[in-house]
C-alpha cells in the first residue's frame, strides 16, 4: 500500500531521501510523473538521490496506478512522489482505497503559469487555478490531505489552508 503520496516539486531530494523514507519506514519509492520516464537525465538523478535499500520506480501516472493497484504491492510500504497537485489527484482517483494519505508539501515554485492567477496557501504551496481546483477536489475524496514539510511539523489539513485564504 502507498503509505503516503507527497507532492514535492523537487521530487526526490535530501529531505525526502533521508528523513521521510525513514519516518514512513518504506521499502520503495514510486515517482509518478508523465515526463520523468522518458527523461534519462532526470531518471539518473532520481536514482542517485534514492537511499540505499530503497527500490525506485519512475513511471507515468497510469503505470504508477497499475503498480499501486496490483495485489502484490498491498503488503509493501510504498512512498510515492508527484510534483503537482493535478498529478496526485489523478493518481488518487485511479487507486481508490490503495493510498493512505496525501502530503502536499512543496508545490508551485517551478510553475511558469501567469503569476497573477496564483494563490499562496502557505509558505510552501503556491497554486495556479488548475492546481487550486485539483486541491479542492482532492479534499473531497475521503483520505487525509495535509501539508507537512518535515515530520516535526504539524500536519495542517489542506482544507484548513483553503478556508484561510477563502478560495
Amino acid at each position: 500500500m502507498v503509505i503516503q503520496v507527497r507532492v514535492d516539486d523537487r521530487l526526490i531530494h535530501g529531505q525526502v531521501a533521508l528523513v521521510w523514507t525513514k519516518e514512513l519506514r518504506t521499502s520503495g519509492i514510486i515517482v509518478a510523473n508523465d515526463g520523468a520516464p522518458g527523461n534519462d537525465v532526470l531518471r539518473m538523478t532520481l536514482q542517485m538521490a534514492t537511499p540505499t535499500g530503497q527500490k525506485l520506480l519512475v513511471k507515468t501516472i497510469a503505470d504508477s496506478a497499475r503498480i499501486i493497484n496490483d495485489e502484490r504491492g498491498r503488503e509493501k510500504r510504498i512512498f510515492a512522489l508527484t510534483n503537482s497537485v493535478r498529478d496526485v489527484l489523478r493518481l488518487v482517483k485511479a487507486c481508490p482505497g490503495n493510498i493512505h494519505s496525501v502530503n502536499i508539501a512543496n508545490a508551485g515554485r517551478f510553475d511558469n503559469s501567469d503569476p497573477a492567477g496564483k494563490v499562496r496557501l502557505c509558505s510552501t504551496i503556491l497554486v495556479n487555478p488548475d492546481e487550486l481546483a485539483a486541491a479542492k477536489e482532492l479534499v473531497t475524496l475521503g483520505l487525509p490531505v495535509f501539508n507537512q514539510v518535515i515530520p516535526e511539523n504539524r500536519q495542517v489539513p489542506i482544507q484548513e489552508l483553503l478556508d484561510a485564504v477563502k478560495v
